[in-house]
């Protein structure tokens, strides 16, 4: 473990135990309390090495209530691919728990529904403090779900609006992920095999600007069925997309900087590839 992470763990896990009380949103954490239910998830996967395929997006790739996400792929030229900054291996490990392989610059993938709900989802962050940040994830059954096992995936994801990071349109970057099996020996309580919870302190890749995160998740049963999806939202983030053509564009240190041969190119180093 990191030294300068064990020097804060008190206040990381007086950050966690926040998540799960209810009542305690407003300015110590963020979640996906009274947002509308999503219906759908839509990914795109893009090669480090492209670079183009960022900016050629012209249209966003869902439409509310469906969420679209894109991770950058690590490309074959390492740090010297154009958005090598932002790629992270977890983009990686996600096309192989789809069963897909890594395209030869961009893909999308096709929508995938959410079932009729069967779970409530919960998902909420804290604020950033030293490079890390609180995030946690929760289900409960709403009726009766299908049997486990489970899989859930938390999300650590930068909403970038449209005017911002040379991009034409808003959209979700995925900047860490959490991957989580859940059987019944894994309830959160014992009266119910179907009561799921974790929290846990996710690193924060450089160049993220801590203001636009924001965490997403889902869960899926045996058979990859969608069986909830929430995206979660702090109350400083709830005119940032509907304003995203105002102003003048703000590069975040460490993300897309303009260079003038290629038109653009990712700065800063490459974040690690664990939480």
């Amino acid at each position: 473990m990191p030294l300068s992470l064990a020097r804060h763990l008190p206040w990381l896990f007086a950050a966690l135990a926040a998540l799960n009380v209810g009542g305690v949103h407003a300015e110590s954490s963020c979640s996906s309390d009274d947002q509308p239910p999503r219906s759908a998830l839509v990914e795109r996967f893009i090669s480090a090495d492209c670079d183009t395929c960022w900016t050629e997006l012209r249209a966003p790739l869902a439409q509310s209530p469906a969420v679209g996400i894109e991770w950058i792929l690590p490309g074959q030229r390492g740090d010297e691919a154009p958005l090598s900054a932002a790629a992270r291996s977890d983009g990686t490990a996600r096309l192989q728990a789809l069963r897909q392989s890594a395209p030869g610059a961009s893909a999308i993938l096709p929508a995938r529904a959410v079932a009729t709900p069967s779970v409530n989802l919960r998902v909420a962050h804290g604020l950033a403090f030293h490079g890390y940040i609180a995030v946690s994830i929760e289900m409960r059954p709403r009726a009766t779900p299908a049997p486990a096992p489970w899989k859930a995936w938390l999300l650590l994801v930068e909403l970038i609006p449209a005017g911002r990071e040379l991009s034409q349109i808003d959209r979700i970057l995925v900047r860490n992920s959490l991957q989580l099996e859940w059987d019944s020996r894994r309830a959160a309580t014992p009266d119910s095999e179907h009561h799921f919870f974790e929290s846990r302190p996710m690193q924060i890749p450089e160049g993220a600007e801590p203001g636009r995160l924001a965490v997403l998740g889902w869960v899926e049963d045996a058979r990859g069925q969608l069986h909830g999806l929430a995206l979660s939202q702090c109350e400083s983030q709830r005119h940032m997309l509907v304003e995203s053509g105002t102003g003048p564009k703000i590069l975040a240190p460490g993300f897309f900087a303009p260079v003038p041969a290629d038109g653009f190119r990712m700065t800063g180093s490459r974040p690690s590839a664990h939480s």
